[in-house]
């Protein structure tokens, strides 16, 4: 069995605060975490940026740019660029980050209902982001709430917008998608093509569930505040904690870690 890769997902868009004292806001704040989650066994980071004053999400280009060079002069991570649209559902603040070049960017292939809102993501909008990826050498990282979006994605292979091998990102246990369960991980697993690599974040009380699925299929893991702020039931987690807790759990079932230089032969970045 490969090498598992393990993604941390520090900030994302709804964590405050006041919600968890533990989560990254300000670039630096980020960067150091990163620097923590590298330490631990992470491999990959995915990134979101936030205005300082309010903690809500920002689209500013040089916040990110903050975030991006400062993760890149610190560690040797993947970096993962999200294009999701909570703080901005226009093409053209999702597509300016991309001009960073990190070595991947997430891209969603679809539309779903939020708790409270609808996360919109045409097919003009979808196919405009992967082309942007395509022509900066950036590897999108497929992020499927629901089984429809895998054909999506295939559908961009098909028609030229994406260079396979893919790499998918499955969003299990939020509320309007897909539950976290065994057969529904087991039925997106089977669902995408041999040659491609696979990601399951968990929501919630989901992720350390979610996460030891994936170890022992043979797919690989995303951790954070982004999609989790508890450690254990009413116990706050940090993000290097979650990072050390399923570094772990691949030991004790006798798979290791990949570094970041493996986890980019794995990705083929």
């Amino acid at each position: 069995m490969e090498k598992l890769i393990i993604t941390v997902a520090p900030t994302g868009s709804v964590p405050t605060k006041k919600m968890t004292p533990h989560v990254p806001i300000t670039p630096d704040e980020i960067i150091h975490t990163a620097m923590a989650c590298e330490a631990a066994g992470a491999s990959v980071i995915h990134i979101h940026a936030r205005n300082t004053e309010d903690q809500s999400p920002s689209t500013e280009f040089s916040v990110f740019e903050e975030i991006y060079n400062g993760v890149k002069e610190k560690t040797n991570l993947i970096i993962q660029i999200s294009t999701g649209g909570r703080a901005g559902t226009a093409y053209e603040v999702r597509n300016e980050r991309l001009i960073l070049k990190p070595e991947m960017a997430s891209l969603t292939t679809g539309s779903i209902n939020f708790p409270n809102s609808v996360y919109e993501n045409s097919p003009q909008l979808i196919k405009a982001l992967a082309r942007d990826m395509q022509r900066l050498n950036i590897k999108p990282e497929m992020e499927i709430f629901d089984t429809g979006m895998i054909n999506n994605a295939l559908s961009l292979v098909a028609n030229g917008f994406v260079d396979p091998p893919l790499h998918f990102d499955f969003v299990l246990g939020l509320k309007g998608a897909l539950p976290a369960t065994i057969a529904n991980l087991v039925h997106l697993k089977n669902t995408i093509p041999p040659d491609s690599t696979w990601t399951v974040a968990g929501i919630g009380p989901a992720q350390l569930p979610m996460n030891t699925h994936a170890i022992l299929m043979g797919g690989h893991v995303r951790v954070g505040l982004e999609d989790n702020i508890y450690f254990s039931k009413g116990e706050l987690a940090t993000n290097e904690r979650l990072v050390e807790r399923v570094a772990g759990l691949a030991k004790i079932f006798g798979r290791e870690v990949a570094n970041p230089d493996e986890a980019r032969e794995i990705m083929h970045l």
